[in-house]
């Protein structure tokens, strides 16, 4: 049985690093990559304060197709390059996105998100997915935040393929 808590006292990076060490927890000798996408989504939903969305978007085909995710429904299928997710996956770069309204491009699948982290899943050289965190709140993520997820990201990208 896993009992994760919020810890809305907690600094960033103590944040991340439960996260980090709750994904491992729960991803850790699972083959299923679609059951790991899931569970790491619902810890995001239940530890990153502030999301209005959460989830992973999965390589398949040269686009991006939704995967398990914590919110409202979203967009199904982004073209590469198109709106930040599109961009982390083909630039193979993190995207943290104060204004999502300024962002050349932005795919709005959820009008109530201001700001956006997307991170891409990389595994031997390959895009797998990425990892899309979204906020009501304007300038949401910060550096801390970036580092975290990309820190999440590389600890469980292997175990989403499978």
């Amino acid at each position: 049985m896993f009992d994760f808590a919020a810890r809305p006292d907690a600094d960033t990076a103590t944040i991340w690093d439960d996260l980090v060490a709750a994904a491992d927890g729960v991803t850790a000798g699972e083959r299923d990559g679609i059951a790991n996408m899931a569970n790491v989504a619902a810890l995001c939903w239940e530890l990153l304060p502030d999301l209005n969305w959460a989830g992973f978007y999965r390589m398949i085909d040269d686009e991006l197709v939704l995967g398990p995710f914590q919110g409202r429904a979203a967009c199904i299928r982004i073209a590469l390059g198109r709106g930040v997710c599109g961009t982390a996956a083909a630039t193979k770069a993190t995207q943290r996105i104060d204004d999502v309204h300024a962002f050349p491009g932005h795919i709005a699948c959820d009008a109530a998100s201001a700001s956006e982290l997307v991170v891409p899943l990389v595994v031997a050289g390959r895009v797998i997915g990425v990892l899309d965190l979204d906020s009501p709140m304007p300038g949401r993520f910060t550096p801390a935040d970036a580092a975290g997820a990309e820190r999440l990201c590389a600890m469980i990208a292997a175990r989403l393929v499978g």
